[in-house]
Parts: C-alpha cells; sequence; structure tokens
C-alpha cells in the first residue's frame, strides 16, 4: 500500500501521457463537423466532453492548479477563474474568427502547465521575491485554453446555422467532461495526500508537470517549424 501511495503521482502523469495521441480529433468527429448543418446539441455535448477528458495539456494544467488546494472552496474558485477563461474565449474566438496559429497557442498552453509547476514549488517567490496573483494567472491561461479550443474548431469551417448553439453545447460538454476528470483527480490527490509520500514527493510531481510542459512545448514549437517548411 506505501508503493503504491509512493508511485500515485507517476501514475498520474503517465496516464495523462498515454492519452496524448487521442487529444486530436478523430475521423469520426472529423466527418460529423465537416458534415453537420443546423443545431446538434447533444453530438456537441458529446465531442466537448469527449475532447475534455482526452486533453492531456489541458488537465495537466488544472492538476498543477489543484495539488496545493485543500478546501473544496478553493478548488471551486480556481477552477471557475479557469473556466471563465476558457469559455469567454473558446465563444469569441469562432463567433468572431479570431484567429491564432495553433501551433503558438498550444505552446503557450504547454508553457501554463510549466509556469503552474514552477508555482507550486515557490519559484517565483524565491526568483523575483514576492508571489504573482494566482488566480489573475489560472484566469490569463484559461484565455490561452480557450483559443486552444477554438483552434480546433475553426479547422473545420463550421456552418453559421446553429453555430451559437452548438458552441454553448459543446462549451457546456467541456465542462462536464472537465467535471468527470478533475473529480477523478481529486479523488486520487485526496487519497495520496492521507500518506507521508505526498509532501516527499510533491517537488518530484511538479517537477514532472514542468517536464511533461516542456515536452508539450518542444512538440508545438517542433510542429510549427515543420508547418512552414
Amino acid at each position: 500500500m506505501t508503493r503504491l501511495r509512493f508511485l500515485l503521482p507517476f501514475f498520474i502523469i503517465a496516464a495523462f501521457a498515454t492519452i496524448a495521441n487521442a487529444h486530436g480529433v478523430d475521423d469520426a468527429t472529423k466527418r460529423f463537423l465537416l458534415e453537420n448543418q443546423g443545431v446538434a446539441i447533444v453530438p456537441f455535448l458529446y465531442i466537448g466532453a469527449k475532447h475534455m477528458v482526452t486533453g492531456y495539456d489541458h488537465l495537466l494544467f488544472l492538476v498543477g492548479v489543484i495539488f496545493f488546494l485543500y478546501r473544496n472552496k478553493d478548488v471551486l474558485i480556481y477552477v471557475s477563474f479557469f473556466t471563465i477563461g476558457h469559455s469567454l474565449t473558446l465563444l469569441l474566438g469562432v463567433l468572431a474568427e479570431i484567429r491564432f496559429n495553433p501551433y503558438m497557442i498550444d505552446a503557450i498552453i504547454g508553457l501554463s502547465v510549466v509556469y503552474k509547476g514552477f508555482d507550486n514549488l515557490g519559484g517565483f517567490k524565491r526568483l523575483l521575491g514576492y508571489q504573482p496573483n494566482t488566480k489573475a494567472a489560472v484566469l490569463i491561461f484559461g484565455l490561452f485554453h480557450g483559443f486552444g479550443l477554438a483552434t480546433k474548431l475553426q479547422e473545420f469551417e463550421m456552418p453559421a446555422e446553429g453555430l451559437l448553439a452548438n458552441l454553448i453545447a459543446f462549451n457546456v460538454g467541456v465542462e462536464f467532461g472537465q467535471f468527470i476528470a478533475l473529480g477523478a483527480v481529486l479523488i486520487a490527490i485526496s487519497y495520496w495526500r492521507r500518506s507521508r509520500s505526498f509532501l516527499r514527493m510533491a517537488a518530484t510531481t511538479n517537477l514532472l508537470l514542468m517536464s511533461g510542459g516542456f515536452l508539450l512545448i518542444g512538440y508545438q514549437i517542433a510542429g510549427y517549424f515543420v508547418s512552414k517548411g
């Protein structure tokens, strides 16, 4: 049992790594998005939930956000800031046709994972002598995560008919998927916190988060230059 608790942070990180290839849009979803006409609430709810559950980059950031939050009230506040941020830019990005390079947006999302891991390690206080506002950081990075979601949908040039309703359904699905994934992570972390290994392994876990973020950044920057070539 002690060994299982000791290995729990590695299982959490590895679980997200193994679904990395699932984060893209699968062929069936691509066909649906390209062929769909009009309002389709249930399919967009499903697509949104599926995207979030397999969205390892979003989930790694949220793991960093809730890692040292012990009260449910604090978890709710921080996740709400993230939700407000990504909901705004998801809707705005698609409806106003605000376009960004998807590789650069996803690289910034990777940076958000690095930022939160570094923040959890107390790096900013040591480096700058003060602690940046964590709620503001979660909100700002939430905006970029929303643009990341928007770029995925913009690739399919969805018809204007029923677009707002479908986007709202997609966003609700994202929140539902986030609730499921985050609930599982909270249960795992709450269980882990009961053991002495939690504080002992906290620094290692956040270093792993940072490493995952750097890998995401490198992957996206490489993709950017390959796409330009």
